[in-house]
Order: C-alpha cells, then sequence, then structure tokens
C-alpha cells in the first residue's frame, strides 16, 4: 500500500495526514499523540475514527495541524483520518457517517461588525 493523504478542518484548524501502513504510531508535527494532546479526551476524539473501524494498529500516521485550539485541531484532525481511511477502503464510508465523522462542521467564529462591540452586541443604549 502506498502513503494516502487526506486534510481535515475544523474553525480554523488545519489537519493534513500521510497514512501508511505500519504499527500504529501517530505522530503530529514530529511529536508523538500522547505529548501533542495530553488530554484522554482529546486523544479519544482523535482515534474514534480508527477504533470505529478496529484498524488502531495497522496504520501509522504522520499529521501536520496547525491553526485553531486543541479542540478544534483534534475534531481537524478525526476528519482527515476519516477521510484517509475511507480513501484506503470506500466501504467503510457508510460506517463513518453514521458516527457523523465524515461531517465538516461549518461552524466557524462570526466576524466583527464596524460599529459595534462584537458580531451581535450593540453598545448600550441612552435615550438623553
Amino acid at each position: 500500500m502506498e502513503t494516502i493523504n487526506a486534510i481535515g478542518r475544523r474553525k480554523a484548524a488545519v489537519a493534513r495526514v500521510i497514512v501508511k501502513e505500519g504499527n500504529g504510531t501517530i505522530t503530529i508535527n514530529k511529536r508523538p499523540l500522547e505529548v501533542y494532546f495530553p488530554s484522554s479526551i482529546l486523544q479519544y476524539i482523535v482515534k474514534q475514527p480508527l477504533t470505529k473501524l478496529d484498524v488502531v494498529e495497522k496504520y501509522d500516521i504522520k499529521v501536520n495541524l496547525d491553526g485553531g485550539g486543541y479542540k478544534g485541531q483534534a475534531e481537524a484532525l478525526r476528519l482527515a483520518i476519516a477521510r484517509a481511511l475511507v480513501k484506503i477502503n470506500p466501504e467503510d464510508k457508510a460506517a463513518l457517517r453514521a458516527e457523523g465523522f465524515m461531517t465538516r462542521d461549518p461552524r466557524a467564529v462570526e466576524r466583527k461588525k464596524p460599529g459595534r462591540p462584537k458580531a451581535r452586541k450593540r453598545f448600550q443604549f441612552s435615550k438623553r
């Protein structure tokens, strides 16, 4: 099997993954998964598509993660891994879609509007 590339985005985070056959190591920005995401919850989010298909020990994953916060990065990485797994085996798409791993979450921060303190908040109204 040759290497498979995929990309995942969430909020401001972008995850580019390279998947190849191996023994299950996940390297993010040249650091192991456990070092990059010390939180077990975020590690769980990243591994969800792999555990769903029961291929955790089958592939080595190299990741280039950029932008956003740690939660957005973890969810972007989950999408990228799911997309890569579908490229490897298209029959897995239905199972991953049922869990919601194939859906790009479009929610992002709304831009600040001129003449307002935030996107929707208005300055206090004064009658006099």
